[in-house]
C-alpha cells in the first residue's frame, strides 16, 4: 500500500526533517546502495514503517546512503546483516519514541497561545530553525554515553587483566567459542521498583494530575539510579527497571528509592526486588533468569520493601550497612520455591534517612 500523497506544505515538512522529497523507488535505493531489494524491506520494516509499493516514490536519497552506511558496516567486519537488521530494529524502537515525544511537544508550544491552530508552513519553519539544536543536543548526549561506556569496558578489561582472566576471542576466530562477555553476558544486579496501588491510583486523577505523578516518578528513579551509580535501562509507565556493577550499588539505590517516595508528597509507597546473577544486555535491554527473579520478587513485596533473592543476599554477605532476613518460600510465575530475603538498612543518616 503506498503512502498519501502529501500536499505542499507537507512536502515542505519532509525536505526539512529528510533532507529531501521522496523521489526513489525501492528498486532505486537498492540499485543506489548495492543491496537486494529484499533487503530493503527487511531493514524497513525492522525500523518499524508499514510496508509500500514496490513503485511507489516514498524513498529519498538519504535512505540510500543510510543503506550504504550499514553495508560499509558490514564490509568493515564490524557487524553482519542479521545484526544489522537487529541494530535498525533498536534504533527504531528508542528513536520513535524519542521523535513522537518531540513532535508533540513542538506541537503543544506551537498551540500554546489561544486561536487557531498553526499549520503546516508554520511547524516546517520552527522545524527548521531548531532542528541543528535537537541533533547538537542529541549527538552530545549520545557522545556523552558512548565516552561513558568506552571507559567501563577499558576498565572491565584491566581489572580480568589483573586477575589472570583476560578476555577471550569471539567465535569464528580460531574456533574458539565466544566468552560470556563477548556475548553480552554478565554478573550483574537488576532492580524493579514500581508504585503500589498505582492502577487505583489512576482511577482518581484527571490527565494533567497523572502527568505530573509519572513526571515526578520519573524523575525521583532515574536521579536515584544515576546519584547511586546505576542505569536505567527502561521505565514502564508505574515501573522501573534498573542494573548496577555490584549489588551493594543496586542495594542503596533500592533503599534510597524507598526513602525518597515515602517522604514525597503525593506520590505512592514504592516496592522493590533485586537479584544478582549472569545478565544477557542487548541493544539497550536486558534479559535472563536474573531479570526474571527480580520482576517477580516486586511482585510480591509489601509496600515500602525491598526484596532480594538468595544470590543478592549472598553477595552483600558481612556488609554492616545492611540487614537480612530470609523469608519463606513462596510460588510464583516460573518458579515454584523463590525463596525472598528482606533487606533493610542497618543504620540511619544524618537526618534520618536510611542508608
Amino acid at each position: 500500500m503506498a503512502p498519501s500523497a502529501p500536499d505542499e506544505a507537507g512536502r515542505a515538512i519532509e525536505e526539512v526533517l529528510l533532507g529531501g522529497r521522496r523521489v526513489r523507488t525501492r528498486q532505486d535505493i537498492a540499485e543506489r546502495a548495492g543491496v537486494a531489494p529484499e533487503r530493503t524491506v527487511e531493514i524497513w520494516h525492522a525500523l518499524g514503517f508499514p510496508e509500500v509499493d514496490d513503485d511507489a516514490r516514498a524513498f529519498t536519497d538519504a535512505d540510500a546512503e543510510a543503506l550504504r552506511a550499514g553495508e560499509r558496516l558490514i564490509a568493515a567486519g564490524l557487524i553482519t546483516e542479521a545484526s544489522e537488521t537487529l541494530m535498525a530494529r533498536a534504533l527504531g524502537h528508542h528513536l520513535s519514541r524519542l521523535a513522537e515525544w518531540q513532535v508533540h511537544t513542538l506541537w503543544v508550544w506551537m498551540n500554546r497561545d489561544a486561536g487557531a491552530p498553526p499549520g503546516a508552513a508554520a511547524l516546517a519553519e520552527h522545524a527548521a530553525a531548531l532542528l541543528p539544536e535537537m541533533e547538537l543536543l542529541q549527538r552530545h548526549v549520545w557522545r556523552r554515553h558512548l565516552a561513558a561506556y568506552a571507559e567501563r569496558m577499558l576498565v572491565d578489561a584491566e581489572e580480568a587483566a589483573r586477575a589472570g582472566n583476560p578476555p577471550r576471542p569471539a567465535e569464528g576466530k580460531g574456533g574458539t567459542e565466544p566468552s560470556r562477555e563477548a556475548a553480552g553476558v554478565r554478573e550483574r544486579a537488576v532492580g524493579f521498583t514500581d508504585m503500589v496501588g498505582y492502577t487505583r491510583l489512576t482511577r482518581g486523577l484527571d490527565n494533567a494530575e497523572l502527568v505530573r505523578v509519572l513526571d515526578r516518578f520519573e524523575s525521583l528513579t532515574g536521579d536515584t539510579v544515576a546519584e547511586g551509580g546505576g542505569q536505567v535501562v527502561k521505565t514502564i509507565g508505574d515501573e522501573v527497571l534498573f542494573v548496577c556493577d555490584t549489588a551493594g550499588a543496586a542495594a542503596d539505590i533500592a533503599l534510597e528509592l524507598t526513602a525518597r517516595a515515602e517522604a514525597e508528597q503525593g506520590l505512592p509507597q514504592v516496592r522493590s526486588g533485586l537479584a544478582h546473577g549472569a545478565v544477557l544486555s542487548r541493544f539497550g535491554d536486558v534479559y535472563g533468569a536474573t531479570v526474571n527473579v527480580a520482576a517477580r520478587l516486586t511482585a510480591v513485596a509489601r509496600p515500602g520493601t525491598v526484596l532480594v533473592d538468595t544470590a543478592f543476599a549472598g553477595e552483600l554477605a558481612g556488609a554492616a550497612a545492611y540487614t537480612l532476613r530470609a523469608l519463606r518460600p513462596v510460588s510464583v510465575r516460573g518458579y515454584s520455591r523463590l525463596r525472598p530475603v528482606l533487606l533493610r538498612a542497618a543504620r540511619q543518616r544524618a537526618g534520618g534517612r536510611a542508608a
